[in-house]
């Protein structure tokens, strides 16, 4: 992936859009496409607002935006683990998120993990757990070619509710690592005192959300330790992978 990510945001938002095929293995509309961006060429993956299937329990036309708020999330706690993200409001088949494509084998997924890259999913677990993240499959996590590993498809996240359904339950009841403890209390840090921080997820998610967003992050800190799944209600996504 291109080391400078300003140009890849400005590639994102500004090149030249070309759809190449759809996915169809999702109930959402995606597209596979390329950006032509002054001497780049880049993959990419589009969801238009207008391809989303209505669903009962979140607002319509705010799927894409949700996958552009992880985006952020991820960059605000500087953990690197969504791949780059906008918003775009003019597209083919108009207003959506536009996301780099990551190269990766599709076979090799969580169930699939060895212990050492299982051992690497802490942060993810902790990621999830603070966006709330309602679809966490096996197949959400891809291994780059170079090894990073990367989370995809946040639509359905940020909800107010308890949404939580992972397949990330490794670590629960461990003590959160100090290194992550640290990030998320300058996470909650910024998101309560500096206005440019939460200012960054307005317009993705309602206010209500954002504060949910805080609430999370400020009950992780409080705890200290990985939640367990809940006995009261389905605490797994369907189908797992």
């Amino acid at each position: 992936m291109i080391s400078d990510l300003q140009t890849i945001l400005s590639a994102l938002q500004t090149g030249d859009l070309q759809l190449q095929g759809q996915f169809l293995s999702g109930s959402n509309y995606t597209f596979m496409a390329d950006i032509i961006f002054k001497e780049l060429k880049l993959k990419v993956v589009y969801k238009p607002a207008r391809g989303e299937q209505p669903l009962w329990d979140f607002p319509p036309n705010t799927l894409c935006k949700r996958e552009v708020a992880a985006y952020l999330v991820s960059e605000i706690l500087g953990w690197e683990l969504v791949p780059p993200t906008v918003f775009r409001r003019k597209g083919p088949l108009g207003a959506g998120s536009l996301q780099i494509y990551v190269d990766h084998d599709p076979e090799y997924h969580y169930f699939k993990f060895n212990q050492e890259d299982r051992d690497r999913l802490r942060p993810v677990a902790l990621f999830d757990m603070l966006i709330n993240n309602a679809d966490r499959k096996g197949g959400h996590i891809l291994k780059a070619e170079d090894g990073h590993l990367w989370l995809i498809d946040h639509g359905i996240c940020f909800h107010e509710e308890d949404k939580l359904r992972t397949v990330i339950w490794d670590f629960a009841g461990e003590p959160i690592p100090s290194e992550l403890m640290s990030e998320l209390c300058r996470f909650v840090d910024e998101l309560s005192v500096t206005p440019t921080t939460a200012q960054k997820l307005n317009g993705m998610l309602r206010p209500t959300e954002i504060s949910a967003l805080l609430s999370r992050a400020r009950r992780l800190v409080e705890g200290g330790i990985f939640p367990q799944p809940l006995s009261s209600r389905r605490s797994y996504p369907w189908p797992p992978v």
